[in-house]
């Protein structure tokens, strides 16, 4: 058996260091998105272990393979699919083409894609939300290459995020319902442990709720998502079977505020005099409905812009200033028919 102690490895460094690997090969690369103060940390901490950079390996990687690797939960939803036209309307400017792969908003199905793009060596990589499996994790913190969450706002960032606080857009309807005189509140969306983000919103919703003073239970989860106008429909039958006096209700897309309205005016129950109705997303459906529906724009077009430009950044040149952690714009509330009663 030999004795010989083995060579200390990037991981080994990005420990000493208090860092990611990502942030270790950026500091030995010369990366401008790591300040000169973090490098000579880190740079220090190499030598006194030992660690010797591959030059090998560091020149096969900087042969650049044309594209970014894009996780999304389904195509099916028009904001993801504004957020990718967004994304790669930036980065083919750049030369650079998106690779995407498809979650079906499992984390699970998450982490294998992950490893199965990074087996392509993409020259970044962008995933959709901040909640992932430690395995997923663990490849992302290693990957080496730029990493951007994006659609929150995660409170321990792997990389870089480009989104929004969903909790935050979710009390922002609440205040907003509640403003309007309404008291017995309600929230439809996705099945628990299923849709991270439109859960986010469920529990902002209910916290801004709670601070009023008001119940906080009238939960209907109406499925697995993506969910439509059909489960939209089924679970403004349940509300009212189950919560019969509910005055107010903010679905987790605009296509499950459409289904649930049509089921209220189709059961003879009239909106929003009688029960309030509210969505997210700002899909076009929610504009041209009657009455039109009130609804939160989250700017999809911009994240993926946003992205595009941030990705573009970090895989240029240097600059003198290194990129922001986190960069977004909050959600806009659109108020309509639907919760006021007045024409927008």
């Amino acid at each position: 058996m030999s004795n010989r102690k083995a060579l200390p490895r990037m991981a080994d460094v990005a420990k000493a260091a208090g860092v990611s690997s990502m942030t270790v090969s950026r500091a030995l690369r010369g990366d401008a998105s790591v300040t000169e103060t973090r490098r000579a940390d880190i740079l220090k901490i190499a030598q006194e272990m030992g660690y010797i950079l591959n030059r090998g390996a560091s020149e096969l990687r900087t042969r650049r393979t044309g594209f970014v690797a894009v996780t999304v939960p389904s195509i099916n939803n028009p904001n993801f699919a504004d957020s990718v036209r967004g994304l790669t309307d930036v980065l083919e400017q750049v030369g650079l083409q998106v690779l995407l792969g498809f979650t079906d908003y499992s984390v699970d199905d998450e982490e294998r894609m992950i490893g199965q793009l990074l087996r392509r060596k993409p020259e970044a990589l962008v995933v959709t939300g901040g909640t992932h499996t430690d395995g997923a994790r663990a490849l992302l913190a290693n990957a080496s290459i730029p990493v951007v969450e994006t659609w929150d706002e995660p409170d321990a960032p792997i990389g870089y995020s480009v989104g929004f606080s969903n909790a935050d857009a979710g009390a922002r309807m609440a205040r907003h319902l509640i403003k309007h005189g309404r008291r017995r509140i309600a929230f439809i969306g996705c099945d628990t442990g299923t849709d991270f983000r439109g859960e986010a919103r469920s529990r902002g919703f209910f916290e801004s709720v709670g601070q009023y003073g008001l119940e906080t239970h009238r939960l209907i989860e109406a499925g697995k998502p993506p969910l439509g106008a059909q489960e939209g429909a089924q679970a403004a039958k349940t509300l009212l079977e189950t919560y019969p006096d509910t005055d107010a209700v903010m679905c987790v897309a605009d296509s499950v505020a459409f289904g649930a309205m049509t089921a209220f005016q189709r059961l003879g129950i009239a909106v929003p005099d009688q029960i309030a109705i509210a969505g997210f997303g700002a899909y076009d459906v929610s504009a041209f409905t009657t009455p039109a529906i009130t609804t939160i724009e989250p700017h999809a077009l911009q994240i993926g812009v946003l992205t595009g430009k941030l990705i573009a950044r970090l895989l240029g040149p240097e600059s003198d200033e290194p990129p922001v952690s986190h960069t977004g714009r909050a959600p806009t509330l659109i108020m309509r028919e639907s919760t006021t009663g007045d024409s927008a």
